[in-house]
């Protein structure tokens, strides 16, 4: 399991084949299943393969990533204030003032159910893997977040594929900083729980 060859193998089934698998209508509890065995690989591998333990690094500088944290996300409220705003007015902060509880029920959800996962197998686990098969570092953080937004193909929405080919840089380059789950899956809650906030939910695929 730790050839070239299988590792490259692996990178086909679970970043391209799955991800564009689920853009073709067929029963969504067979789509379910699928990715809950593949999720379920991904962490047998990083257990038993890789040897990657599930803990909070000691050492962490927070106040340094709360601080690049805070700078991003103030540039990212200027920007998708100033979007909603112009593009759709009526649903600025609209879930937030009109459906408090499902605002808050939603970024519970999100922030614990779909960021932690998606961190784990889109960083933690393809770092891990596929990092010692390329030279150029630049390329694997770029091929990174090409997968990283393919694997939100499932939605056939262009602005969810261009913000999550935007968020996959900026959380490939929290992560190769930080070398933390935890840290990177925090920005990542952080930036959508936002845009969720701000009135680009239904935008982005949120129920609302």
């Amino acid at each position: 399991m730790k050839s070239s060859t299988f590792k490259l193998s692996e990178f086909f089934f679970i970043f391209i084949l799955i991800p564009v698998s689920f853009t073709v209508p067929y029963a969504l509890w067979i789509k379910l299943g699928v990715g809950l065995i593949g999720f379920i690989y991904i962490i047998y591998v990083l257990l038993k393969v890789e040897k990657e333990p599930f803990k909070v690094a000691p050492h962490l500088y927070w106040k340094l990533f709360w601080i690049q944290t805070l700078v991003k996300l103030i540039i990212i409220i200027c920007l998708t204030t100033l979007f909603v705003w112009i593009t759709n007015k009526e649903g600025f902060f609209n879930v937030l003032l009109n459906k408090p509880k499902l605002w808050l029920v939603i970024l519970f959800i999100y922030s614990v159910f779909s960021v932690y996962p998606q961190e784990l197998v889109y960083r933690t686990f393809f770092f891990k893997r596929y990092e010692p098969l390329f030279k150029n570092k630049d390329q694997l953080i770029f091929l990174n977040a090409i997968v990283f937004s393919l694997g939100h193909i499932f939605l056939k929405n262009t602005l969810v594929i261009i913000l999550t080919f935007l968020g996959g840089l900026l959380f490939t380059l929290t992560f190769k900083k930080t070398k933390s789950t935890i840290l990177v899956s925090i920005e990542h809650a952080i930036y959508g729980c936002w845009l969720f906030t701000v009135g680009m939910g239904a935008m982005l695929g949120f129920p609302a």
